[in-house]
């Protein structure tokens, strides 16, 4: 497996590569927009240009932009619709050039409709993104932890937008944590079966490109989105053992979005994870 981490793209913007590189990643995660905003950051042409250069000598692939945390494909306010459309098509394009994997995003939330009521204005929305970026990055949905009425905690719904959508270009980030939150028990060797047979039948194993390994802060089944370094949530060591060596799941690159407590660091869990890689 590839290992990497959500890496600062704090100006100047192509610094971000050195920083991956210095902490160990051989894949990464980025924002190339500020997470809290709907104003996209206007990213110098000269510092996309460094960031593709210095990746050509450092080879950090593949790299995955995180969209920002505003995102609602379902929302029924005509502003954040098109607001979270327009925003992930600006993420796609800034993809397209830097030769990103593609964007990673949360689906939304229903505000309480029930997920039939919403699912075709999602399904509008990712073809939207699609047609304005017609080739190049893939649009990657992220699962949930299922808190409220945030869609995406089940694999049938995602499964059900992805059909919708019927594009190539569609695929899923699997987030360890919060697979665990919902109730899928990735913790342990059985667990981890069983969550990886549903995920075919309802999205296709061959639609799963990316990890976020992230311990759980929350017990399994609590529907809570809470990070924890790995090896120090619920999950714990073994989990990550069973997770990076699946014969399924070996060969994706797997992203950490760890919080770094108790004096750990970016560097301390990339290593963590590498000492349970079984080498064949």
């Amino acid at each position: 497996m590839k290992f990497g981490a959500h890496v600062s793209t704090a100006a100047p913007f192509s610094e971000a590569v050195i920083r991956a590189k210095d902490i160990g990643c051989e894949c990464m995660q980025i924002f190339v927009n500020a997470p809290q905003r709907w104003n996209p950051v206007a990213i110098p042409e000269a510092e996309i240009e460094n960031f593709v250069e210095k990746n050509k000598k450092e080879n950090i692939k593949p790299i995955v932009i995180h969209s920002i945390y505003l995102i609602n494909l379902a929302s029924g306010n005509p502003f954040f619709y098109e607001a979270s459309i327009k925003s992930l098509i600006d993420d796609m394009q800034k993809a397209k050039k830097i030769g990103a994997l593609g964007v990673n995003f949360h689906v939304g939330s229903t505000k309480g409709k029930p997920f039939d009521e919403v699912v075709d204005k999602v399904v509008l929305a990712c073809r939207n993104v699609l047609s304005a970026v017609p080739e190049g990055p893939q649009l990657i949905l992220e699962n949930s932890a299922g808190a409220g009425d945030i869609i995406g905690g089940k694999f049938s719904e995602l499964g059900a937008i992805i059909k919708k959508v019927n594009s190539d270009r569609i695929k899923v980030c699997l987030d360890t944590a919060h697979a665990f939150g919902l109730g899928y028990n990735v913790a342990t060797r059985e667990g981890l079966k069983e969550t990886l047979e549903e995920f075919d039948k309802e999205i296709g194993i061959d639609k799963l490109v990316c990890l976020h390994l992230n311990d759980s802060a929350v017990p399994w089944g609590s529907q809570r989105d809470r990070h924890a370094d790995i090896g120090q949530g619920y999950i714990g060591l073994k989990g990550f053992d069973n997770i990076i060596n699946h014969h399924t799941l070996k060969d994706l690159p797997g992203i950490i979005e760890t919080p770094g407590n108790k004096g750990k660091s970016d560097i301390d869990n990339l290593k963590i994870l590498r000492s349970l890689e079984k080498r064949t």
